[in-house]
């Protein structure tokens, strides 16, 4: 697992990101349940970060666009 940097989000905890194997980390605050998206570009990790809202950029971007599952 990358190493995961905490975000302000009312959301998610924190994200990480391994851009060898393009796996994108995000692990979600009430829960605690960590879920792995496969194939994820560098760039689109970049704008994930940089969004002023996580939560929508992931419902709206990457939820519908890339595979996933529960760590």
């Amino acid at each position: 697992m990358p190493e995961m940097q905490f975000v302000d989000s009312s959301n998610i905890e924190a994200i990480g990101y391994e851009p060898d194997s393009q796996e994108l980390h995000v692990r979600f605050l009430k829960s605690g349940d960590t879920y792995v998206y496969y194939g994820v570009e560098e760039w689109v990790f970049q704008e994930f970060m940089q969004a002023d809202s996580k939560g929508t950029y992931l419902n709206a971007k990457i939820k519908p666009s890339y595979q996933y599952a529960k760590l």
